[in-house]
């Protein structure tokens, strides 16, 4: 299906699971669609799992579909497109750029894709071990998009790194794992051996950002191994406890844990894994509650599948926080020497339309950032065609259609031969890329909300729509918590009354746009701030749910995030119908 259907639809993973079946257009039965639902994974519209969907016609033996993939970016004054021999007015640091742009592939290289002209800045120069910056001279926002083309390894920007890494923090130093031994730790199984490693194991990828010649790394006679190390006790008399930390991520609490342990009282207070990589990063636990008591650190592998192994550097007591270096691969857009924008690549060599919104900071000086400080697996950023435009490229993903937009709907299939002709499909409500590490116990993950299916012309545009299947409705209890004409300031207005409170909400809102950019609810909100946010962007004109703070959501860096799906107001109003359970 990939070489038949390309270039329509997203192509970043493998097509699976489809799912073909007919559908009346606007419920005339005299105009018949079908549908193939195809999911895929990786290269969902949110990242990972995901399930698209294609509209056409089928003979009884092919399918054929409307969409042909093909697309024309807005037109707009091109400020940078790499067809020259050096880089201009740009500067570079580092080497993995080199002294200009590349006329595709690199040696070592796949196969350089999607680029336009005969030039692209690659920072696979060197191969994926080399770093480095590519900066373009300051200039005035003057267009309300900057689109561009972008590729290569997805390593997202993380506000807060440093692009260089400097001293640790002065501090007092638990310990650095030199000198040949573990001295006073103690250590029980076989996955650490008698003494530290000195850099990368047999079979294991590279190891890095380890200080000195020494570290702890369990990779000893690979992942099948499992042990603990444990320090001896310590007063904790700084505010910060940093270390370096990589390796797997499978977090204190899972079933098979590969985590990094902060004991008091022989109980775990601070967890910290890895982000499945091998390579090291500062990592910092706030322990200021603490001053005083005693403790012990304790390295746990207990686990014997993939990442199935720790890598731990440089503990040490401070008054300071470390900051993590930077491992990106992104376009980033300085503004006030801070990062506005950013946008990463795919872990694809096919370059691909990217776009900011520049319209918040019109008429401000600022810089395009093209920032290479990976050195693992995927390790350098492809660019092109910088272009300030007055209206905002698409992605390959954003042009496809999407059964949902969020990252937990993936192997959806419908039902067959459904009463009066109807079309209910379901989805597993999970994604491949944090399914293993979900901390919950013995199940994780369950299926979505069944939902109806539908073909609707929207805006001109014959579109697969879904909804909750009426039964739902059974399921309401007592009278329903009413709010009407109510005014939403600047702050947050709780809904009060019995009815608007509990673990199963079902809740339909209509909201009146006024001036405010964004509005919406807050749901699930609890102590420290806990919250899920469902909520609108007069400015995108899309819908989003923000689940950074819903819960524990550190177990994997691609769980947390705000996801968006295009929704249009009609007559000024935004309506919407929102689910919420205990924990899914």
């Amino acid at each position: 299906l990939l070489s038949e259907f390309g270039p329509a639809g997203a192509t970043g993973g493998v097509w699976e699971c489809p799912d073909l079946f007919p559908l009346a257009v606007d419920g005339n039965k005299n105009n018949i669609k079908w549908v193939l639902v195809v999911n895929i994974n990786p290269g969902g519209i949110a990242g990972g799992s995901a399930a698209q969907y294609f509209v056409g016609d089928f003979d009884g033996k092919k399918f054929t579909a409307e969409d042909k993939g093909t697309y024309t970016p807005p037109a707009g004054t091109v400020m940078q497109d790499f067809e020259g021999t050096g880089f201009d007015t740009w500067s570079s640091t580092g080497t993995a750029f080199g002294d200009g742009p590349t006329a595709g592939a690199l040696a070592g290289q796949g196969t350089v894709e999607g680029f336009d002209g005969k030039g692209l800045a690659n920072s696979f120069h060197g191969g994926d071990a080399t770093t480095g910056t590519l900066t373009s001279p300051e200039f005035t926002v003057d267009s309300p998009y900057l689109n561009f083309k972008v590729g290569g390894g997805r390593h997202p920007h993380e506000p807060g790194t440093l692009l260089e890494r400097g001293d640790p923090p002065a501090g007092t130093v638990l310990a650095d794992f030199e000198g040949g031994s573990y001295g006073d730790w103690t250590a029980t199984g076989d996955a650490f051996g008698s003494a530290p490693a000195t850099g990368t194991l047999p079979n294991q990828q590279e190891v890095s950002g380890f200080l000195g010649s020494g570290l702890v790394n369990s990779f000893l006679n690979g992942d099948s191994t499992t042990g603990t190390l444990t320090s001896p006790e310590f007063t904790i008399d700084k505010k910060h406890i940093n270390f370096l930390i990589g390796g797997g991520n499978h977090p204190a609490g899972s079933d098979h844990p590969t985590a990094l342990e902060l004991l008091v009282d022989g109980q775990v207070v601070r967890s910290a894994t890895g982000k499945d990589a091998e390579a090291l990063n500062w990592a910092s636990w706030d322990v200021g509650d603490l001053a005083g008591r005693k403790a012990r650190i304790r390295i746990v592998d207990d686990n014997t599948g993939g990442w199935g192994h720790l890598n731990v550097d440089h503990i040490m007591l401070s008054d300071t926080e470390a900051r993590p270096v930077s491992q990106e691969t992104s376009v980033n857009l300085v503004v006030d020497g801070q990062v506005v924008r950013s946008a990463t690549g795919a872990n694809s060599e096919t370059l691909d339309w990217a776009s900011f919104d520049l319209r918040p900071y019109a008429g401000k000086k600022a810089r395009i950032q093209i920032v290479d400080m990976n050195t693992a697996g995927w390790g350098h950023i492809l660019a092109d065609r910088f272009t300030a435009a007055d209206a905002p490229a698409k992605s390959v993903l954003q042009r496809a259609d999407w059964a949902d937009y969020g990252k937990d709907y993936y192997a959806a299939v419908s039902w067959e031969n459904a009463p009066g002709g109807r079309r209910y499909m379901i989805g597993w409500m999970n994604n491949w890329d944090y399914s293993g590490a979900i901390p919950t116990s013995p199940w994780r993950g369950a299926q979505s909300v069944p939902r109806e299916m539908a073909l609707r012309t929207v805006n001109g545009q014959v579109r697969l729509t879904s909804r909750p299947v009426g039964s739902l409705e059974s399921l309401r209890q007592g009278g329903p918590a009413t709010a009407t004409g109510v005014t939403v300031k600047s702050a947050a207005k709780p809904l009060i009354g019995p009815a608007a409170k509990g673990k199963a909400l079902d809740i339909e809102a209509t909201f009146s746009l006024k001036d405010a950019e964004r509005f919406g609810l807050k749901v699930r909100t609890g102590a420290g701030g806990e919250e899920t946010v469902i909520g609108y962007d007069t400015t995108t004109q899309e819908l989003y749910v923000d689940r950074t703070r819903s819960g524990a959501v550190d177990f994997n860096s691609t769980f947390p995030g705000v996801q968006t799906a295009p929704l249009k107001a009609e007559n000024g109003k935004v309506k919407l119908r929102i689910l919420v359970d205990w924990s899914s």
